[in-house]
């Protein structure tokens, strides 16, 4: 992995919500070049000071661009090779990297090798790409049962032991980056035996060493994961929860415990670190009281790992995932043609985004700043982010209340509404309003 990544924020955009495509595509369906509308943003991206835009699905699906009919080719709703092609131009000529959304745990059912299944029984070519049975009998038409992604019968799990499947999956990745992308995320990579992405990652790197992967990973062992499959990074989903949890309980005794894991983590591997995304209740929806939105900004600039903000998050955008069919409308909007589009009232949290991240330029140590706890209560919590000899300090107070909190060796207030009380020395404070916050140089 190149030292690229260590200055990386990304800025993560679902496409086919993004540029208002139609929900299913047919067969019959025309190109039509949408992803020219991604580029309208690229310059508010800039601006916003990310350093790539990380994509969802592009590749050809029958609807939400995780049933996967062709990896090779751009989904015609989206445009085709060429448009990518364009994009990663335009993208390039602004300093942003690309980032990929490969679904190699499944296809879709329409995916031609499962089609084929379908159509000629076990005789079929690629048969032995999937995990089949045969209960009702193997006539050509006769449709076996499959494993299948947690449930989704339009989601075929594909024969991981299988070394065609193994190959295939090296050739997309390798392709794409040929073609201009700069990694991939790997969509439900905890689903995949750890065993498939140790011989698959090698391939890829041994043509693209400078390639960021980084896995889907939701719960369970995010180290050993790492370790086992050679990947850069995984989701952290257990500070994810911990911010929203800890703000709205007013308990940052939640936050400093997942902040002691985090450190732990951070030893072995650089999270992949965020407060939304694209299968996740907006940010501002989550939190309970909108005055806590800042509070959840900085804890995720100010920590180490490498954030990832999911467009509209930018804006305070609201939006609830609810677990029914079409539940993810809501956090996957269409957006305006232009930023000139947007509401005026979300452009003051954007304004502190580019504050955020321009804190987090001035100091790309913070990429494996550990968090050490220097005062903690229920609504007050005052953190030093290290990292070698370098230090900032991250105050928070929840309350309803004005505090004055410790803040040593603090020097100036670089981010928030605090001010700083008798500096220099270990007498220093910070003196933070009602639901208040602060990242002090040190």
């Amino acid at each position: 992995m190149s030292a690229w990544i260590e200055h990386a924020v990304w800025w993560q955009i679902f496409p086919l919500g993004f540029v208002g495509a139609e929900p299913e595509a047919r067969r019959e369906t025309a190109v039509t070049h949408r992803l020219t509308h991604l580029q309208a943003w690229l310059d508010y991206a800039a601006e916003l000071g990310v350093s790539g835009i990380a994509l969802g699905p592009i590749f050809a699906a029958s609807t939400h661009g995780y049933d996967t009919t062709d990896p090779f080719r751009i989904d015609p709703r989206l445009g085709d090779e060429a448009d990518f092609d364009a994009l990663i131009e335009a993208a390039r000529s602004r300093h942003l990297r690309i980032l990929l959304d490969g679904v190699f745990h499944h296809v879709g059912r329409a995916h031609p090798a499962f089609r084929e299944v379908l159509d000629r029984g076990p005789q079929a070519e690629r048969a032995h790409w999937f995990r089949l049975s045969w209960p009702r009998g193997t006539a050509p038409g006769t449709e076996p049962d499959y494993a299948c992604f947690e449930g989704h019968r339009q989601l075929v799990t594909l024969n991981h032991d299988e070394p065609e499947v193994a190959d295939h999956v090296a050739a997309i990745m390798n392709h794409w980056l040929a073609r201009g992308a700069d990694g991939w995320r790997l969509d439900a990579a905890y689903a995949v035996p750890r065993r498939f992405w140790a011989g698959v990652l090698p391939r890829v790197r041994a043509a693209h060493p400078d390639a960021y992967i980084v896995g889907e990973v939701i719960h369970g062992d995010y180290a050993g994961f790492v370790q086992d499959t050679g990947l850069d990074a995984v989701t952290q989903y257990e500070l994810w929860k911990a911010i929203w949890s800890a703000l709205n309980d007013r308990n940052l005794f939640e936050l400093a415990h997942a902040l002691e894991r985090h450190n732990g983590y951070l030893d072995s591997f650089v999270p992949l670190t965020f407060v939304g995304n694209h299968d996740v209740t907006r940010i501002a929806s989550r939190l309970g009281d909108e005055r806590h939105l800042p509070h959840a900004l900085a804890i995720l600039f100010a920590c180490g790992g490498t954030p990832s903000i999911y467009a509209g998050d930018e804006q305070a955008f609201r939006g609830v995932k609810e677990e029914r069919v079409g539940g993810d409308d809501a956090i996957r909007p269409a957006f305006p043609p232009s930023p000139a589009g947007l509401a005026p009232y979300g452009w003051p949290i954007y304004r502190l985004h580019q504050t955020l991240i321009a804190l987090r330029r001035r100091h790309p140590w913070l990429h494996r700043a550990r968090a050490r706890k220097v005062h903690l209560t229920n609504e007050q919590l005052v953190l030093t982010m290290n990292e070698g000899t370098r230090r900032l300090l991250l105050a928070l107070n929840l309350a309803d209340g004005p505090a004055t909190l410790p803040a040593p060796d603090a020097r100036h207030v670089e981010a928030g509404d605090g001010d700083l009380v008798s500096p220099g020395g270990r007498a220093g404070q910070v003196s933070l309003p009602p639901h208040g916050w602060a990242i002090l140089s040190a």
